[in-house]
């Protein structure tokens, strides 16, 4: 009897640490003219679990109208396993976007309510920092002027977009250099979430309490190893 005492309370203790802990999003991207380089870390407990997703490569296939996606991945810290990171080479066609979109389709078709299920847990996401600098230029004074204001008036709509739907806990950097001598487009953005694993598990079960019954038809996508993107 007391082992059996032992081990639930042991088990409603873990249950209770993962709907408590949270859950940290760290997002960096880079982009300088044809070059993209983006990076994803999840960290739980301070950073003792880390898990990262590196995509250093975005470009465009040259035998096909496709996008090639490299992405690097490891679980854990700075430790020896990240010198072993998992290589993955992505190839994203129009019939993949397409795909996407249906599926989006089936799952609003499926979900009683959706929007409001996924804007509650959106209210529970907490924006910690938000760094989104740029530097363009399009060769000409003029044109580069219209260009920054452009630029300016995006930047604007999507933070007040997240600001609205999320918590902003930190006032957003946002700079746009313009460069009137030459025609470059270089941006730097950096983004931290947070949010506590119990408000996803209950978006989750939200999810199945409010499924409308039937089978989901979700459509999978095709990936491509290295050897059918020799265009690299």
């Amino acid at each position: 009897m007391f082992w059996l005492l032992l081990s639930l309370s042991l088990l409603v203790f873990l249950f209770m640490l993962i709907i408590f802990t949270k859950l940290t999003i760290l997002v960096n991207y880079y982009h300088h003219n044809d070059n993209d380089d983006l990076k994803v870390e999840f960290r739980v407990w301070f950073g003792l679990i880390k898990y990262k997703i590196n995509v250093p490569l975005i470009k465009i296939d040259d035998n096909s109208p496709s996008i090639i996606v490299k992405t690097h991945t490891n679980m854990g810290g700075d430790s020896a396993k990240d010198a072993n990171p998992e290589h993955k080479v992505t190839q994203v066609t129009k019939k993949d976007v397409l795909t996407n979109f249906k599926n989006a389709k089936e799952l609003l078709h499926r979900v009683f309510n959706l929007h409001i299920i996924v804007r509650k847990f959106f209210q529970k996401v907490t924006i910690k920092k938000i760094e989104w600098h740029s530097l363009i230029g399009v060769g000409d004074a003029a044109y580069t002027g219209m260009a920054a204001g452009a630029l300016w008036a995006i930047k604007g709509g999507i933070t007040g977009l997240l600001s609205h739907y999320l918590k902003l806990k930190a006032t957003p950097q946002i700079s746009i250099t313009p460069h009137f001598q030459a025609a470059i487009i270089q941006t730097g953005l950096t983004c931290i979430f947070q949010f506590r694993i119990g408000h996803a598990i209950l978006a989750g079960l939200k999810l199945m309490k409010f499924w409308k019954g039937g089978k989901p038809r979700f459509k999978s996508k095709t990936d491509f190893s290295n050897e059918k993107t020799k265009s690299i």
